[in-house]
């Protein structure tokens, strides 16, 4: 059978495997050189075999390219000296760009343990400094050398290879090799993509591994290369960041502020002894104007209207952002995400965060999510950050697929309801993202009989901020899932000792009528304005909060009514301990705009990044802003902390590491 693979396709074959070989034996050569004493060859394999598969991703992409110039009859390297004249320069090429890319990962890790990533391309800009620093701190012509000495070692092995297929009979026919070549194409493309599941193999994978450490063993230098270079230009300006430090030290709480280490720390010693459960819920789009906490006539949501009168509600909560992923990472890490290309998750040089979450050690762990953690990277920000993490997934249940966004909400409370009710020796900390409230708002046909569907004329859908009813109805099924959490758990041991939280993981652009003051619609607050409440009957007095309020402020007020001890290293308050919340601000980046502003006590600021366009409103229904100097210093305060939270949100995405 394997005279009928024509000669080209078997040196390709060899081909992919020298170059498996020899990155395997590179990641070998890092595992023994900087291994950590808790590391072994046993407990690193699941790194050495996701590292295969990354190796694949590369090989496969150099295979494809010479299995199409193979195709072509003038440049098959065994039938024409063009077509061997044009594989064997790709080859140096490659051999070359491999020696080379793997001498300057081994170094980058040296000197940084991380594996080369496109950071470094910001010393070119100083190439002079940069060129002088490396001839003095590295053996420039030993590793040169060293380049030229693998480089030629690798040509011969090929070339050794090409003689011997050069030589083999073969006894192939036209349609035997076009099978092969089917064949071939289709395992190379299945390692290139490197999954069975609905995502591709990603560079967050990596971090799912039980440490840092074998996450970079995992890695290779071209996955983490190009995966971090759509993120190099995200810098920061240290300078800046101190000129704000006093202003952000101040208003987070800093009581030993130090601006020349740019200390964020906040400890908080443990108070009591009673440990409530948790369970946050992370809820897609739930729109502040849409829902029936703000009185919209067509009364979405009725059931967690009246939870929101039976625990404490804060009606002025603020996304710093548009966007599930941005919400879900504000959410965890404390941290507006203001990237602005892409989402902070998909950043492997931002990965590695402090979550206020990992310091309660007291607490089992769990994050329920009805589809894939894939999307957006979570998976790689989630479990390189909390310790201990039980992660879910569409394939951990028993519940069917309802669409591409996994299984029903209805059915996710479901599943995590069977776990969280088994008996534990500590109490839980649980996370449910919820995404039913999406397009394709599908409604599950085993909730059809219970959950009934209402239908309104497109001049009543769009008054009240609907644009069909399929969106209304799919708002309104989010509510019927939060009947079922409730109604579920209260028939469970641990619901008298939990505390049930939900938070929209961003707003919807749309015109809130007379609902919300017109500044609302106007300005756009309508896409981050979401329902913040806190739920536990028995632990929390039924309260409406009307002070500001954000995503990164959720987790360190969590923390507060654990009493569990806990250290926030970022920009969020504890919203129950906040000795002056009237001062709390919201930070708010719109993307699509490319507008930032705050939101503090009535008034919003915001300032266009391009063009620096100002505006100041008041988003208390028709009161005026306030005349002369008083407006100009108001503006004054909000354009500082605009600019603060933005700049120190910028230095905290890079630098907010967990400890080891």
């Amino acid at each position: 059978m394997f005279n009928s693979l024509p000669r080209y396709m078997r040196w390709l074959v060899f081909i992919a495997l020298v170059f498996l070989v020899l990155m395997s034996l590179a990641r070998l050569t890092l595992f023994v050189a900087y291994k950590s004493p808790q590391q072994t060859f046993g407990t690193s394999l699941p790194a050495f075999w996701l590292g295969v598969r990354y190796d694949l991703r590369d090989v496969g992409i150099l295979c494809v390219v010479l299995l199409l110039l193979g195709s072509l009859p003038w440049l098959n390297p065994f039938r024409t000296r063009l077509g061997k004249v044009v594989w064997f320069v790709l080859l140096w090429v490659a051999a070359v760009i491999f020696t080379f890319v793997y001498s300057l990962d081994f170094q980058h890790y040296a000197y940084l343990s991380q594996r080369l990533n496109a950071s470094v391309l910001s010393y070119m800009s100083d190439t002079e400094a940069s060129l002088n620093m490396i001839w003095e701190s590295y053996p420039v012509i030993r590793i040169f050398l060293l380049i030229v000495g693998v480089t030629l070692v690798i040509m011969v092995v090929l070339r050794w290879g090409y003689r011997q297929f050069a030589d083999a009979p073969v006894r192939s026919s036209r349609g035997a090799a076009w099978a092969w070549g089917v064949l071939i194409f289709l395992l190379l493309g299945g390692g290139i993509f490197g999954h069975l599941g609905q995502y591709p193999l990603r560079w967050s994978d990596a971090f799912s591994l039980s440490s840092d450490r074998e996450a970079q063993l995992a890695l290779n230098p071209f996955q983490s290369f190009f995966s971090s270079m759509k993120f190099r230009k995200q810098n920061y300006s240290k300078t800046i960041v101190k000129a704000d430090y006093p202003l952000m030290a101040s208003y987070t709480g800093v009581t030993d502020p130090d601006s020349a280490r740019l200390n964020f720390t906040r400890t908080v010693p443990a108070t009591g002894t009673n440990r409530p459960n948790v369970i946050l819920v992370i809820c897609e789009s739930f729109s502040g104007y849409k829902s029936s906490m703000w009185g919209n006539p067509l009364n979405t949501t009725p059931f967690f209207d009246s939870l929101c009168r039976q625990g404490a509600f804060f009606d002025h909560c603020f996304t710093p952002h548009y966007g599930t992923a941005r919400g879900v990472w504000a959410t965890v890490t404390g941290i507006p995400d203001v990237l602005i290309d892409n989402t902070s998750s998909r950043n492997p040089q931002a990965v590695d965060q402090h979550s206020v979450l990992n310091d309660l050690s007291e607490y089992r762990k769990y994050y329920f999510i009805g589809g894939s953690a894939s999307w957006a990277n979570i998976r790689g920000v989630l479990e390189n950050n909390l310790k201990g993490l039980h992660l879910y997934e569409e394939n951990d249940y028993s519940s069917p697929r309802l669409d591409v966004w996994g299984i029903s909400d209805k059915n996710l409370f479901m599943e995590a309801n069977k776990v969280l009710s088994k008996p534990g020796d500590k109490p839980f900390f649980a996370i449910i993202q919820t995404s039913d409230n999406h397009r394709p708002y599908t409604i599950p046909a085993e909730d059809r009989k219970d959950f009934h569907e209402v239908g309104y004329a497109p001049d009543t859908l769009h008054k009240y901020g609907f644009e069909q009813n399929e969106e209304l109805n799919a708002f309104r099924y989010t509510d019927f899932c939060y009947r079922y959490l409730i109604e579920t758990a209260q028939k469970e041991a641990y619901f008298r000792n939990t505390i049930f939280i939900f938070i929209g993981d961003h707003g919807i652009r749309g015109d809130a009528g007379d609902m919300l003051p017109r500044a609302w619609t106007d300005q756009a607050l309508t896409c981050f304005h979401v329902p913040l409440l806190f739920y536990a009957p028995g632990l929390l007095s039924p309260t409406r909060h009307t002070m500001n309020c954000s995503q990164v402020d959720v987790l360190p007020s969590i923390a507060g009514l654990t009493g569990a001890a806990y250290t926030n290293t970022t920009l969020g308050r504890d919203l129950f301990h906040e000795r002056d919340t009237a001062s709390n601000v919201s930070f708010i980046m719109d993307h699509d705009a490319k507008e930032i502003g705050v939101v503090e006590n009535g008034y919003y600021y915001l300032r266009q990044l391009t063009g620096g366009k100002e505006q100041l409103v008041s988003i208390r229904g028709n009161d005026p802003l306030p005349a002369g100097k008083a407006t100009d210093s108001l503006e004054n305060r909000l354009r500082n902390y605009t600019d603060a939270f933005y700049e120190t949100a910028r230095y905290l995405l890079l630098n907010n590491r967990k400890n080891p």
